[in-house]
């Protein structure tokens, strides 16, 4: 088995070839990280269409999570989120 290559060991020029991104665990890039509360969640899967880093869980056309290995804490998802009360069901902490 080879070593897995962080981002910042990657050759100068080097490429990622379709399908291989998910070798990359590119979350620890993130200095926020999404926080999902299931029970304000209505489904409606705006995280989903807008997540740059397909980082939101789904099964059977709900949200199940926050794939924390990949997402990168851009804030978009909490951003699209269009709940209101009693909280957003995606909101952005600091990194721990």
């Amino acid at each position: 088995m080879s070593k897995k290559l962080g981002w910042k060991e990657l050759p100068f020029g080097d490429s990622i070839k379709a399908g291989t991104a998910e070798q990359f665990e590119t979350g620890d890039w993130r200095s926020l990280k999404p926080i999902w509360y299931a029970d304000r969640c209505i489904h409606c899967m705006r995280c989903w269409i807008n997540c740059p880093d397909s980082s939101i869980e789904v099964k059977d056309g709900k949200m199940t999570g926050i794939d924390l290995k990949h997402c990168k804490g851009c804030g978009i998802c909490a951003f699209e989120c269009p709940v209101k009360k009693p909280g957003k069901a995606i909101t952005m902490e600091a990194e721990r």
